[in-house]
């Protein structure tokens, strides 16, 4: 039977060390310039969003995404290019911070379903394609509707844009999921942590 609980002090100290990295992530290429190749930068927000998820599980990963979407929302500076506020929600990128949230939540249950390393990448790239099916529709929908769009843009072209970071948010998700199922196995089965969420 599932119970209504409080997160513990680990919990909220995990999730809000998600919610640093996820910070950290949006603005990498601040703190590693080389990080940007062909002028496009980058990221490794969907990274860290999956970890939360696989790491975490369903119900603290997708809390821990959405406590640092709300943070930006109110003028943290913790999105891309240190921006916050409500004026994000305008902007045609805003679609890949809502996934995030989505996707650590997928991620996490798949990874509770069946703890495999197959798996684990399994879900890691299905929360990557969720990521930018989610973004690119609202990229896409936000050029048309609400956002100054650039001449001659058409559904394909956006798509053709995100081909760029593709290949790194690949190779990132398949680590993604590799890692979080050594940690799994080595450090997270063996805590506490584990063992609150098996009555969550």
């Amino acid at each position: 039977m599932r119970t209504k609980r409080s997160l513990s002090a680990l919990e909220i100290t995990m999730g809000s060390l998600f919610v640093a990295m996820m910070a950290i992530g949006a603005n990498i290429t601040s703190i590693a310039p080389f990080m940007v190749i062909g002028g496009v930068p980058i990221t490794l927000q969907t990274f860290f969003a999956i970890l939360a998820g696989l790491i975490l599980g369903s119900r603290l990963g997708a809390l821990s995404l959405f406590v640092y979407m709300m943070l930006g929302l109110v003028g943290a500076p913790i999105f891309a290019q240190f921006k916050g506020g409500l004026t994000v929600l305008f902007t045609p990128t805003f679609g890949f911070i809502i996934s995030y949230i989505l996707i650590a939540y997928i991620a996490g249950k798949m990874a509770e379903r069946q703890r495999s390393v197959k798996m684990y990448v399994i879900a890691a790239l299905g929360a990557m394609v969720l990521n930018y099916i989610i973004g690119t529709n609202w990229m896409y929908a936000a050029y048309l509707f609400w956002f100054e769009a650039p001449e001659g843009l058409t559904y394909p072209l956006v798509w053709s844009w995100m081909m760029v970071p593709l290949p790194k948010d690949i190779v990132l998700s398949v680590f993604a999921g590799l890692l979080a199922y050594r940690l799994e196995r080595s450090v997270v089965r063996k805590s506490s942590f584990r063992n609150r969420e098996k009555i969550a």
